[in-house]
């Protein structure tokens, strides 16, 4: 089986696939796939389904998201077996997924070892790694599924998790003088991302690296001027020594 979170969430088994609906029942295995072969406490279920507004046939009404879920899986997908990939396990439940079927763990480690690689000095196996990596990002992580508490921070650890290999993957193609090629995804990235400070400092960089120090100028102040006027901030140390540099 395939499951795919790194955008709208999608199962396979083969050739039967589904995409999960925005439903209490999706947002249910969204979250066990989150946790990824753990134990969901009912409790914890009942929290990220409902939040502060718990109806008194919660715990049954999880029980039965948890069979139509086990059907779904049984019907749609021919899994032969679904109690053994839906466990009933106490305190709750816990999909029981291979790891490496699921394409938020393979980011997760592709990720690790690209970050391996840099370390080591091998920004070449790094760039490599890493766009396998970001290739498998498919958009936000659970799209279009509702979030309690739990599933919303999961969210954000992926997406922070992908800016950290967009950097990685700069910082490597940088190592190999490729700053020409980084220069228009680092313009994309700091509108994306305006109060990110490492990426306008790569932009300088490149831009610096490439002798356009104009531009390089340019970028140190208009990230100055989003900082002051969004945080009442000034850039960082680091920042501020790469625009001496650029005045040399």
């Amino acid at each position: 089986m395939k499951f795919k979170v790194l955008g709208r969430v999608e199962i396979a088994n083969g050739t039967a696939s589904t995409a999960l609906a925005r439903s209490k029942i999706g947002h249910m295995l969204s979250l066990l796939l989150a946790m990824n072969n753990e134990t969901v406490s009912v409790d914890m279920l009942i929290d990220e389904l409902w939040g502060e507004q718990v109806p008194r046939s919660a715990q049954a009404t999880l029980q039965t998201y948890v069979y139509m879920a086990r059907k779904m899986f049984t019907e749609s997908l021919r899994v032969p077996n679904a109690q053994r990939l839906l466990v009933t396990q106490p305190p709750g439940y816990m999909l029981a997924a291979d790891q490496e079927a699921i394409d938020s763990v393979v980011f997760e480690r592709l990720v690790r070892e690209g970050s391996e690689s840099l370390e080591r000095g091998d920004p070449e196996s790094t760039v490599v790694t890493l766009t396998d990596a970001l290739k498998m990002s498919r958009g936000c992580p659970f799209a279009g599924m509702p979030t309690g508490t739990a599933l919303k921070a999961h969210i954000t650890y992926l997406q922070e998790l992908r800016l950290t290999a967009l950097g990685l993957r700069i910082d490597a193609r940088e190592q190999l003088g490729r700053h020409r090629d980084i220069i228009p995804e680092l313009r994309s990235l700091v509108a994306e991302h305006p109060l990110n400070e490492g990426f306008h400092a790569q932009l300088i960089k490149s831009l610096l690296r490439c002798g356009r120090r104009a531009e390089a100028l340019q970028a140190y102040q208009r990230l100055w001027q989003i900082l002051d006027a969004e945080l009442g901030l000034q850039p960082t140390p680091e920042v501020q020594r790469l625009h001496h540099e650029v005045l040399g």
